[in-house]
């Protein structure tokens, strides 16, 4: 799945965007919807699934340990799974391409089943570690042999009947939180998870709608989430709203760039992923929320942006896990505010795809913008609206949200910015360009 031969690609400044565009599915409700569909009993279909790499890695590993995946003309997914308990030794090692969070939530699963798996992956994904969830599922009697630093290739020797543990989250983590309930859905008894910061819930929502039985108790020490194991998962059927994490670009973009309108439709906005909305707002960002629903037990708006002109923030820690992928997309808003933006408490981004806190300082950097790294954050002073002067080859660092974030930086630059790789971005975005193109930005 890594790609061999880099894709490198000029971008140069747009005139203005305008339209309606969708969005991919969402990335974290993708991977989800295709493993507990893969647990369930009976017939599950999946509308709106992100059909980016990472995804159809995920897809992959579960056809690979034996559920019946298929994607139909009219891009609906169906997939018969094999039950809780029911997974089956995979006869090769699970490449995992890219995807961090297939990589942590599957390794989750298999820790509470019979069988020994093997995850490998690309060259960023290798680097990325592992160890804060080789920790809990340790405990929950599940082995492994990983390359030193808890990286990838990395061998999961999992156990039947496994152990339920309590386990408070060192760090604010979704995917642990989720690899642990995973590992809890084949585990007799109760598995505990205590939350000190809140994290994105996807996890929660699906597994209680595929019939889990799971209660969230908030408390003083975070939220308490539980999860009773040996469960019987049912079918379901499922529509994936937009992610919010590739509308940001959009968002960002239609902010920055002079004489911008775009509608973006169908755009999750569970609260635990609306951080980047928040901050962009709180800088002035003139952005509309159109007919808010509920689709799928996630709420669900369309989303109006215009240029504004953008003041610096000190970007408040507590939306840090609400928006940790949005970071680098936020540091180019910073970029074309009034203003030095700061951005603490976010020392996550260091572990991500590629560092992204010296990814970003580097390339914005190299562009003509005053940045001052953080081990946990930046400083970014804006332009006040003018263009940046732009002008640099960006090193990617094959991470597609460097890729996208710089792109959409060059949209308002005096000179072209080139990506050495454009490649990555389909991990997440596969018509990313196609998007960029359809507002009028290549015209």
């Amino acid at each position: 799945m890594a790609h061999t031969l880099p894709q490198p690609r000029t971008v140069r400044a747009a005139a203005a965007l305008r339209g309606t565009i969708a969005v991919p599915g969402d990335k974290s409700i993708s991977h989800r919807s295709l493993m507990l569909s893969a647990l369930a009993v009976g017939e599950s279909r999946v509308q709106g699934l992100l059909e980016g790499e990472d995804v159809l890695a995920t897809a992959a590993a579960m056809r690979a340990m034996g559920a019946d995946i298929v994607r139909q003309d009219d891009g609906v997914w169906v997939i018969h799974g094999v039950g809780v308990g029911g997974l089956l030794q995979p006869e090769t090692a699970l490449d995992m391409g890219n995807s961090g969070t297939s990589t942590r939530l599957l390794m989750g699963l298999v820790a509470s089943h019979p069988i020994t798996t093997t995850f490998i992956g690309d060259a960023s994904l290798s680097k990325r570690p592992m160890g804060r969830v080789i920790e809990p599922l340790s405990q929950m009697g599940a082995q492994f042999q990983d390359t030193p630093g808890g990286r990838l290739p990395l061998m999961v020797r999992g156990i039947s009947p496994a152990v339920p543990i309590r386990y408070t989250l060192p760090v604010a983590s979704a995917q642990v939180k989720s690899a642990i309930l995973l590992a809890g859905l084949n585990t007799p008894g109760q598995t505990t998870v205590i939350e000190p910061i809140a994290t994105r819930d996807h996890s929660e929502r699906m597994l209680a709608g595929f019939g889990a039985k799971l209660t969230v108790t908030p408390s003083p020490e975070g939220r308490i989430i539980t999860i009773s194991g040996e469960a019987e998962l049912q079918p379901q059927n499922i529509v994936v709203p937009g992610d919010p994490s590739s509308a940001a670009f959009w968002l960002v973009a239609g902010s920055v760039v002079p004489g911008a309108d775009v509608t973006i439709t169908n755009v999750g906005m569970n609260p635990t992923r609306t951080g980047i909305i928040a901050a962009l707002k709180m800088m002035g960002a003139d952005i509309t929320e159109l007919d808010s629903r509920i689709v799928g037990g996630e709420p669900v708006a369309d989303l109006r942006v215009r240029h504004a002109p953008l003041s610096a923030i000190e970007v408040p820690p507590e939306l840090t896990p609400s928006m940790i992928d949005e970071y680098p997309v936020l540091f180019v808003a910073a970029a074309f505010a009034t203003g030095t933006t700061i951005a603490r408490g976010a020392e996550e981004l260091r572990v991500k795809e590629s560092d992204r806190i010296t990814a970003m300082a580097e390339a914005l950097g190299a562009c003509g913008v005053a940045c001052e790294e953080f081990e946990d954050g930046m400083a970014v002073t804006g332009t006040g609206g003018d263009p940046i002067p732009g002008g640099a080859t960006i090193a990617t660092q094959l991470d597609h949200r460097i890729a996208m974030s710089m792109t959409i930086a060059a949209l308002n630059a005096r000179n072209p910015i080139t990506l050495d790789d454009a490649a990555p971005v389909a991990t997440s975005y596969p018509v990313f360009f196609d998007t960029l193109e359809k507002l009028g930005a290549f015209a």
